[in-house]
């Protein structure tokens, strides 16, 4: 069975796409500072390098800061895909944060470029992750907050990034990866949108008030959001894993973006039927509360999936009806 070795693997986008890979016949090993411990949640088996979970999972141990790495795991692997990078979401960004959001993800790559370049191996190709947030915002205005995004415009990969905090961290994260294409490997970057899930993530964080029946729109709901579904997202990888012919960079987006407006009181309208209230959170409120981080998720952006369709990639969930039924209608 070939083996898939994964950095960031017990993340909302590792642990979808681990279960997605073993159902493929593939081996996991997840690359984790502390593998027993991430391995004691599941049903264990120990090896003398690692530590198998049921389903073909094995965890090896790896510290970039360290600059440590299971050899053997690396020398087991037929591909690797690099999720590894402090959440962006996660906490306020001040300037400590920042820099381990940058380092978290530049210090990892570097790792493993080196690894890969000190020891034997057999990995044919390497599929990194990176964002959207590489764009700046949409260079037109949204027509009004009702507005739906068009599926034929939009961002493409050969735009330049952004010189914002998130462009900029984009830009030196897909730098920092770049030299595994001078060892002879096949470079897949793929730029994720906002990855919608039941397991964490910005759907997590909109159905929470949701539960108190308040739809909270972001400002005035009109700024585009370039989503995906989870599904969607973990199939992208495996795509780029079994076609040869990927090469370089691609947006993983939703051919059918949406403003926040809708995204919310499509949510609303899923888990409450007509028993919500919309309520606006103005632009002032937003900044208090999240600081620097509030210019993202006001800003608009709106992301072309063309290269990754012509590729032969199918989405299962194109739309956000469908992506919400399946998510929430269950």
């Amino acid at each position: 069975m070939p083996a898939v070795l994964i950095t960031g693997g017990t993340g909302l986008i590792g642990s979808s796409l681990s279960r997605l890979l073993v159902n493929n016949g593939y081996n996991v090993i997840i690359l984790s500072r502390n593998p027993l411990e991430t391995a004691r949640k599941h049903e264990l088996q120990s090896g003398r390098n690692s530590f198998r979970s049921s389903g073909n999972i094995y965890y090896s141990k790896w510290n970039p800061e360290a600059k440590t790495i299971d050899r053997s795991a690396l020398q087991e692997a037929d591909y690797i895909v690099h999720l590894a990078g402090a959440g962006v979401a996660e906490k306020r960004w001040t300037s400590g944060r920042k820099k381990e959001i940058l380092e978290s993800r530049t210090h990892s790559s570097e790792m493993l470029v080196k690894a890969l370049q000190e020891n034997p191996n057999k990995v044919k190709a390497v599929i990194s992750a990176s964002a959207i947030g590489w764009y700046g915002a949409d260079l037109t205005p949204n027509p009004s907050p009702e507005g739906e995004g068009n599926p034929a415009s939009g961002f493409t990969e050969t735009d330049p990034a952004a010189n914002d905090f998130l462009g900029q961290t984009c830009l030196q994260w897909e730098q920092s990866i770049e030299p595994v294409a001078a060892l002879g490997k096949r470079l897949v970057k793929l730029r994720l949108g906002i990855a919608l899930s039941n397991e964490g993530g910005a759907l997590k964080e909109f159905k929470k008030p949701l539960r108190f029946g308040l739809a909270t729109i972001l400002g005035d709901g009109g700024q585009i959001m370039s989503w995906v579904h989870i599904d969607d997202a973990s199939r992208a990888y495996l795509h780029a894993i079994e076609h040869q012919e990927m090469q370089g960079v691609y947006n993983v987006v939703s051919p059918e973006p949406v403003t926040n407006r809708q995204l919310i009181l499509s949510l609303a309208q899923q888990m409450k039927g007509k028993m919500y209230t919309a309520v606006h959170v103005p632009r002032r409120v937003l900044k208090l509360m999240l600081g620097e981080m509030s210019v993202e998720v006001l800003k608009s952006a709106t992301v072309s999936c063309n290269k990754l369709r012509q590729s032969g990639f199918q989405f299962g969930f194109p739309t956000l009806g469908a992506a919400l039924n399946d998510l929430v209608g269950k």
